[in-house]
């Protein structure tokens, strides 16, 4: 508890020194960003201090001490109620504050002895406000889940390794780390899992007030090719966009255009004898080398959070439309320097390897264009890998008008991508990791 605030503390003079005390509306872009920041590391701290109060007033509150639960004589059915009620918080919330308060105790042995907590890795990061209670519960969650069927090592290589990669990562960026995390802990589960949600398919037409709905629910597999063929329409619409003046731009938004591109697909269906083939429609399934060998192993899809079974593979295999992607133990790409302009489809489909789609904000590979990283006409940058990068195209803008700068560190899929901040957001430029490798878990 010292040690948090202490962390509290100095939080709170660097929140000072951010120029918290002014009026937000006078403090320039840097000063904004990093009073966010204090206000962030400040939020990490208090939430530590207050992790291990909440899972006391849960340990006072257990069911068996019936009415002389501290919640019930507080008045409150549950320990989550009252920590929601006091705090101002959701039940939810409360909930998840409790349990990373539990998972994060010291412990104590039936001899006396002092015992680690439960999950020291994720105790030293959220008490160093290196971490916060939302990322803190997704991985104890996690953990837990798969610690029956998992090595005791493995699980705490694993936690030190998501601990380590969590810090800065939106939810949705930390969500694509966990189900690659428990696919590595329990291949073995994989299989199962996927025949359990591929029995929950469903599809269910209705028409309401008017209007008619289509409620999904897709498995992986079955979902991959429909959401690339959506993707490719919409893509193919936002690119016409870029070209086109304010009074032909395509008004409809994102969700308007996938609307109708579901309906152009169907259209096009019930002409047809086979589906529509668009040269941004692919399903890209990317494995290792021993997982198509050996059919043993997991492997992901584009756009597909949820990795998929070495049979699932073989399944998506048999259709022409979805490409395979072996990754050999160098991932050795070749290079075209200035014979071309343009970037081909392999060497988006490579960067996609290395960048996962949006390099910065991780959009679908589908809707991004492969940039020249030094631009092609100004700086005489050459079309081979070093030089690209996938950019979708607000992030492409944003980047080039406000002065960003972008780096990539080593070659080949493992290349590393940082975008450098402009002085006045960051005065220090201190380098944002990019790409792939924010999220990403190699087994």
């Amino acid at each position: 508890m010292e040690d948090t605030l202490t962390g509290i503390a100095e939080a709170l003079a660097a929140l000072a020194a951010a120029g918290g005390g002014r009026a937000p509306e006078v403090l320039t872009p840097g000063e904004l960003i990093a009073v966010n920041d204090a206000f962030g590391a400040l939020k990490r701290h208090v939430d530590a201090a207050f992790a291990p109060v909440a899972a006391e007033i849960a340990r006072q509150s257990r069911a068996e001490l019936g009415r002389d639960s501290l919640a019930r004589v507080q008045g409150f059915r549950t320990p989550a109620t009252l920590i929601a009620a006091t705090t101002g918080t959701t039940v939810g919330d409360a909930i998840r504050i409790v349990q990373v308060g539990e998972a994060t105790a010291p412990r104590r042995a039936l001899t006396g002895e002092a015992l680690p907590a439960k999950h020291p890795h994720v105790a030293a990061a959220l008490h160093a406000g290196v971490i916060g209670v939302p990322a803190s519960s997704a991985i104890v969650t996690l953990l837990d889940r798969v610690a029956v069927r998992a090595d005791a090592d493995a699980l705490a290589e694993m936690e030190e390794r998501l601990v380590a990669a969590a810090p800065g990562l939106r939810p949705d960026q930390l969500q694509k780390l966990l189900v690659r995390a428990e696919a590595i802990l329990d291949p073995d589960g994989v299989e199962p899992r996927e025949a359990e949600v591929r029995a929950d398919r469903s599809l269910l037409i209705q028409e309401r007030d008017g209007m008619v709905l289509l409620t999904a629910r897709l498995d992986p597999e079955t979902a991959a090719p429909v959401k690339a063929a959506i993707e490719g329409l919409v893509t193919a619409a936002i690119r016409r966009n870029e070209q086109a003046d304010d009074a032909e731009a395509d008004q409809r938004s994102v969700r308007q255009m996938q609307a109708d591109a579901l309906g152009d697909l169907c259209r096009h269906a019930l002409g047809c004898t086979q589906l529509p083939t668009l040269p941004t429609t692919t399903v890209v399934v990317r494995m290792n080398l021993e997982t198509l060998l050996d059919g043993v192993g997991t492997a992901t899809v584009d756009g597909i959070d949820q990795p998929l079974s070495a049979a699932a593979v073989r399944r998506m295999a048999a259709d022409s439309e979805v490409i395979p992607c072996v990754l050999g133990a160098d991932g050795e790409i070749l290079d075209w320097g200035r014979a071309k302009r343009l970037f081909t489809p392999a060497q988006k489909l490579a960067l996609g390897e290395r960048d996962g789609g949006c390099a910065s904000c991780g959009a679908p590979p589908a809707r991004c264009i492969v940039h020249h990283i030094r631009w092609w006409a100004r700086d005489r940058g050459p079309t081979d890998l070093r030089n690209g990068i996938l950019l979708c195209t607000a992030c492409h803008h944003r980047i080039h008008d406000d002065g960003w700068e972008i780096r990539v560190d080593g070659t080949g899929v493992a290349a590393r991508v940082w975008f450098v901040p402009p002085p006045w957001l960051d005065p220090a430029r201190r380098p944002r990791l990019g790409g792939r490798a924010r999220y990403d878990l190699v087994s």
